[in-house]
């Protein structure tokens, strides 16, 4: 699944263009590589956002197979590190 989508489907960002804008603008990463929009991610990925203010690193625990998780479920997939 691409990062992108991914930090959408686990509730990480609201949007896909969001995430999207993000991997653009180079904040976020993973395993420490700055990753494209359309980059896959793997269980056991260490995905790194750098906000203004602080840098939040989560781990992936599962790919979600549906379009949309709610938000309780969230602890299934990503663990925040």
């Amino acid at each position: 699944m691409r990062v992108d989508k991914y930090l959408n489907v686990v509730n990480i960002t609201k949007r896909r263009a969001v995430s999207e804008d993000m991997c653009k603008s180079g904040v976020v990463s993973i395993n420490g590589v700055v990753a494209k929009p359309s980059k896959d991610v793997k269980i056991g990925d260490k995905i790194t956002i750098k906000f203004i203010t602080r840098e939040v690193s989560y781990e992936v625990l599962a790919i979600p197979t549906t379009k949309s998780i709610p938000k309780i479920a969230q602890s299934e997939y990503v663990k925040e590190l």
